[in-house]
């Protein structure tokens, strides 16, 4: 009796049945390879792609004029070996003296036909290959401008790995449809020859040669379904083991806190050898087209070898001619293979174009209204008037939100998780649009503002500091190009990043890694809080600005901030409590609504929601359990009433 190995869950032994994930994969008929396979023509994404295709008419008729002086220079060689074999066998015999300059010219012209057919096929290839990486260029940056402006409502609900693998594999797929293109005009445009050609020459060798392709033809309407669902399994399988490859080097510091290296490493190789069976199969179904096409077309030609040559001994057939229609049938499984071919490339461009286009028709919301004005002479003062907003519809985040910021004052946002802080300063920046209310900066809607104009006067630091692959010097002044390197210095010396910044290897010029991982998480906030100084605005967001860092430095840039918040509004959403003690007022919310207001000495002297977490002594509300927040809330609400 076989026993069963629990923890992967499948009997033990070399002999194991396929898992359960495997035909979850295979009934999941709703798969992104699913519509590869199973698109069609779809006439709007040929239409708007041949848009990009525009600006290189002219170039690209050049080019597909080579692929058609490529495809008769193809077709060419094969007539004049005819009528050469021909035209000297026919002089030899009635004045052999003069088959020899025959033979000359008819091989100068061979050779002349070989040489256009290099040359166009090179000018071919450069063309189609050059206008195909413009095109690219163009969509990558069609897509990028546009996902540069693109609604924050968007990208909450978009997977950053799904919009990568559109700005690189779809794009990447149109670019070779267009090259197939191209180049299937050459090959219809042979195909079409040679069946003249051989009809020209002789209809009854002809005819035994189609007979030959139509057995092709239903050989291949059996295979495909088969070849469909094999390379449609084999895609999804590598897929999912791609999937759990990514997971795994992702989490790698949980796997190897866990030690689950060895059970993940078994998970992985049941991945994998599935998609190695999955591929093995694949490529066996995809042989059996291919033999069957070498088979056939060695069929066709041993047909034409013995009638042909029957003909040729009855008289009734040319040996030039035979030679030709062998060559021609050489030939005429070319084209077929390589219209197959660009049929799934055909397939993959069709999906590949609808997700781009997908991409390009997605709304921008959030847009400058008709008659928007700079943002000027902002005086720091920020107003919320009745304001109610939420993300899902019907499901409010804020309701009825109404306070002002004066010029110059600080105020901290502070609230359990879910209160709604953080929607607070996304409306501020006009990451969003309310539904209800107004929301003024120095008097001015912002709605009515040039979107640009709001960055210029909206400083922002973020809980989660993000740095981009460049120098120290160029992340800090992000914000302000034209700032000074002393400029730079300054705000790192306002925030303490000087010294650490030194030691690096190249001081202010050192590379940084990708999201800066070749700095500590602190390092990093201290230098977002320098690229907000360099920033220079009038209104400064804190986001939890300081949870990333110690204790120490914390204090340190508690201190700098006092000074960079001199003249300056600031809305500072914080958790710690220690952190908003200093601010001019503080604001409770909970569950969307403002429920308290002031400093901190008058919330802890009205005793309400404020005080009683602050006496919990907890250092962080997102410490407190949600109960003891339900119960200091109906507390508050009792002591009101």
């Amino acid at each position: 009796m076989a026993t069963t190995d629990t923890t992967q869950g499948r009997p033990a032994g070399n002999q194991s049945p396929r898992p359960r994930w495997v035909d979850e994969v295979k009934a999941n008929q709703q798969d992104l390879d699913q519509q590869i396979f199973s698109a069609g023509y779809n006439g709007d994404v040929v239409r708007r792609f041949f848009r990009f295709v525009g600006p290189y008419r002219n170039v690209l008729i050049i080019g597909i004029i080579a692929v058609i002086i490529f495809a008769l220079s193809v077709l060419a060689l094969p007539w004049v070996i005819r009528t050469t074999v021909n035209d000297v066998l026919d002089i030899t015999q009635r004045d052999a003296s003069n088959a020899r300059s025959v033979l000359f010219i008819m091989v100068g012209l061979f050779f002349g036909a070989v040489i256009l057919h290099v040359i166009v096929g090179y000018i071919q290839n450069i063309i189609v290959g050059r206008i195909a990486e413009h095109i690219l260029i163009d969509l990558r940056r069609a897509m990028y401008e546009h996902l540069q402006r693109i609604s924050m409502s968007f990208m909450d609900k978009t997977e950053v790995g799904r919009m990568m693998s559109r700005l690189q594999g779809d794009v990447a797929a149109l670019q070779e449809f267009l090259e197939t293109a191209v180049v299937s005009i050459g090959d219809f445009l042979l195909l079409f020859g040679i069946v003249i050609a051989m009809l020209i020459m002789d209809w009854r060798l002809a005819l035994l040669t189609f007979a030959v392709v139509s057995t092709l033809a239903i050989a291949r309407a059996v295979w495909l379904p088969i070849a469909r669902r094999a390379f449609l399994y084999s895609r999804q399988t590598a897929s999912i083991t791609s999937g759990a490859l990514a997971e795994n080097i992702n989490g790698v510091r949980v796997v190897q806190g866990m030690s689950r290296e060895h059970v993940n490493l078994d998970l992985f190789k049941e991945k994998a050898d599935e998609q190695l069976r999955a591929s093995k199969r694949a490529a066996r179904i995809g042989l059996v087209m291919i033999a069957m096409v070498d088979t056939l077309s060695g069929s066709a030609m041993a047909i034409i070898i013995v009638v042909g040559g029957n003909m040729v001994i009855g008289n009734s057939l040319e040996i030039g001619s035979m030679l030709a229609f062998i060559l021609y049938v050489q030939l005429f499984f070319d084209p077929i293979r390589s219209i197959t071919m660009h049929y799934a490339v055909f397939q993959r461009a069709m999906a590949s174009g609808e997700r781009i286009f997908e991409v390009l028709d997605v709304p921008i919301d959030i847009q400058d209204k008709e008659g928007a004005k700079p943002l000027v002479d902002n005086d720091g003062s920020v107003e919320f008037k009745n304001v109610t907003f939420g993300y899902l519809e019907d499901e409010p985040i804020l309701k009825n939100i109404n306070f002002r910021v004066e010029p110059g004052e600080t105020v901290a946002l502070v609230g359990p998780t879910g209160s709604g802080k953080t929607s607070i300063t996304s409306l501020l920046h006009r990451f969003y649009d309310i539904w209800e209310g107004e929301i003024l900066i120095s008097g001015q809607d912002v709605r009515e503002v040039e979107l640009s104009s709001l960055g210029n006067n909206i400083g922002m630091v973020l809980q989660e500091p993000y740095l981009f692959s460049s120098t120290v010097f160029e992340n800090i002044r992000y914000n302000k190009l034209d700032a000074t390197r002393e400029e730079v210095v300054t705000a790192a010396r306002a925030v303490g990043a000087h010294e650490f910044i030194m030691r690096l290897p190249n001081g202010y010029d050192t590379e940084l890694e990708q999201r800066g991982g070749n700095l500590s998480l602190g390092q990093r906030q201290l230098i977002s809080f320098a690229r907000a100084i360099v920033a220079d605005t009038k209104i400064l967001i804190l986001d939890e600005a300081t949870a990333s860092i110690d204790s120490y430095t914390e204090l340190l840039i508690q201190q700098a901030l006092a000074r960079l918040l001199e003249g300056r509004t600031g809305l500072v959403i914080a958790h710690r409590l220690a952190t908003i003690r200093g601010a001019d007022r503080i604001i409770v919310l909970q569950n969307g609504e403002i429920i308290e207001t002031g400093n901190h000495d008058e919330l802890i002297a009205h005793g309400g929601l404020y005080a009683r977490l602050y006496a919990m002594n907890y250092a962080s509300f997102d410490d407190i359990p949600d109960e003891l927040i339900a119960e200091a809330v109906e507390y508050s609400r009792t002591a009101a009433t």
